[in-house]
């Protein structure tokens, strides 16, 4: 795929949190039918799908954690996150290992996903910002719109989505109930 220049911020193409993308390379993957995208600087690998250790008390979007070269990395479900049913892993699901920044401390999640797309380049004019409803995630998830070919994906804001304060809330309080 030929490199596009970085052309400025289309008008209004803001994301949630109001911050403008500027653009870039992003790694695509299904979730059902519906095409998501993550900026492909916060993804560390992808991995086969294999061998999870469930964690009791935990909510469905926590599918287990697993041993990457000694280190215990959580699985989240991202159809269970976005308040659907638990995925149902299938023979192309696979796991993204991305990495987020949370106090200066560097922290590797994995998000099981139905099938891997591409990466793909999305310049800033191809961005729009997120719909005020109608969108299959919550709006806050979502950082802006990617326009690849007559599709859109959903670019996923990850310090929304993926919010690790947030997941700890939620767990915390699944243990409670119990």
């Amino acid at each position: 795929m030929p490199s596009e220049p970085i052309a400025s911020p289309a008008p209004g193409a803001a994301g949630a949190a109001g911050a403008v993308h500027d653009g870039g390379h992003f790694l695509t993957f299904l979730l059902g039918e519906a095409l998501y995208a993550v900026d492909i600087r916060s993804v560390r690998e992808i991995i086969q799908l294999g061998a999870m250790t469930a964690m009791p008390l935990m909510p469905a979007f926590v599918r287990g954690v697993i041993n990457l070269r000694g280190a215990v990395v959580p699985v989240i479900d991202l159809h269970a996150r976005f308040g659907r049913p638990r995925a149902v892993p299938g023979r192309k699901s696979c796991i993204v290992l991305v990495e987020l920044q949370r106090d200066g401390e560097r922290l590797a999640l994995g998000l099981l996903v139905d099938a891997m797309s591409a990466v793909v380049h999305l310049p800033a004019t191809a961005l729009e910002p997120p719909p005020e409803f109608g969108a299959p995630v919550r709006r806050s998830f979502i950082q802006a719109m990617g326009r690849i070919g007559e599709r859109f994906a959903v670019v996923l804001a990850p310090e929304a989505a993926f919010d690790i304060d947030e997941m700890a809330r939620l767990c915390e309080a699944a243990v409670a109930e119990q």
